[in-house]
């Protein structure tokens, strides 16, 4: 692969032909803010937060969008620079909700972490405001636009991510906002509730209704699992509070998935803690369920199909596997159904 060669706050570094100069920075230690950047979705430079100063260019580029060429010179915090992010961030709050105190993003809002590294720390801009109610037509998440800064993540998560395409910017100027086709509720659109959008979104206009007044991100251990649901091994996050599970969210460095899922596996967690599931096994003894062992458990099961096995045969017993099993658990009730009963009656409840 070509390389380029490009210096950066003074220090050169070698990327290959095409990367961006905000990740040719970052993948130096250099931290450039952005607000509408995500790496997992296509660059638009939309929020201007990552702008640099360029030798030999004019302007201020957007470095999200601007592709590093042999020999550019780039410098991140020049007055300049910072000067331009501070007047973008103050333009951003002008119209945003100051309530960080009791905000459910508050500690992991980028906005708020923005304002805080360059100090803006008030609306200087007076002018028009918004006052949308908070959505909450989806059994899943709030929306609240109020604190939405346009910069359009979700839309792309939806569209690229998903494949669904329910979200895109409607109306035009002040009134912009984002929404399904017609400005519809959530709930009344073809959502599917993965809530892609949610992890996505860098600010608190999209939040878990289920972690709403939990606590603080911060607050939570983050414990890697993975997802019960199917086979397909999808890397989460058990977000853990005082014992208890307040919240699953998608693990970056999942191979499988890595930040998304789906609306089971992201929303559908609450059976853990649920006081009718069950957390030992049960055999019925004189027409009465009654908790057993493991080893009691499977020693009956084991003798009971020993004993169908020779009084009918392999063939008079058949097994049903899971979608919610691991392919290698699938595999291994397989390998057990014909080499060790010697039966191919194994079916899954998926194949249809």
């Amino acid at each position: 692969m070509a390389l380029v060669t490009v210096t950066i706050d003074g220090q050169t570094v070698q990327v290959p032909a095409g990367t961006s100069v905000l990740d040719a920075a970052r993948s130096i230690g250099i931290k450039i803010p952005a607000l509408c950047h995500d790496p997992d979705l296509t660059p638009v430079g939309a929020c201007r937060l990552c702008v640099v100063e360029i030798e030999n260019m004019r302007n201020l580029p957007a470095s999200c969008v601007t592709t590093c060429t042999e020999g550019m010179v780039i410098r991140t915090n020049t007055e300049k620079v910072i000067e331009a992010r501070r007047t973008i961030l103050e333009l951003l709050i002008a119209n945003h909700p100051l309530d960080c105190l009791t905000c459910e993003k508050s500690g992991s809002c980028l906005l708020q972490e923005y304002c805080y590294e360059y100090g803006v720390t008030s609306d200087i801009y007076a002018g028009e405001k918004h006052s949308y109610p908070i959505e909450d037509s989806n059994p899943f998440y709030l929306r609240d636009m109020n604190k939405c800064i346009v910069c359009g993540r979700c839309i792309r998560a939806c569209e690229e991510i998903v494949g669904r395409s329910i979200l895109d910017f409607a109306y035009r100027g002040f009134n912009t906002k984002v929404g399904p086709f017609m400005d519809t509720p959530i709930g009344e659109s073809e959502c599917v509730y993965c809530g892609s959008c949610v992890a996505v979104c860098p600010t608190g206009a999209l939040t878990e209704k289920n972690m709403v007044g939990k606590g603080r991100k911060w607050e939570a251990k983050k414990v890697k699992t993975v997802c019960p649901y199917c086979g397909t091994g999808c890397t989460i996050d058990l977000n853990i509070k005082d014992g208890k599970v307040i919240g699953v969210t998608g693990n970056p460095d999942g191979d499988v998935n890595g930040r998304f899922l789906c609306v089971k596996g992201r929303f559908g967690y609450q059976f853990i803690h649920s006081d009718k599931r069950l957390k030992t096994p049960l055999i019925k003894k004189d027409g009465v369920f009654k908790e057993a062992t493991w080893d009691e458990a499977l020693g009956l099961v084991a003798s009971k199909l020993k004993e169908v096995k020779e009084k009918s045969g392999p063939d008079s017993i058949g097994f049903l596997s899971s979608a919610r099993c691991t392919n290698e658990e699938n595999y291994l009730l397989n390998k057990f159904a014909r080499a060790v009963v010697g039966t191919n009656n194994i079916d899954h409840c998926a194949r249809l």
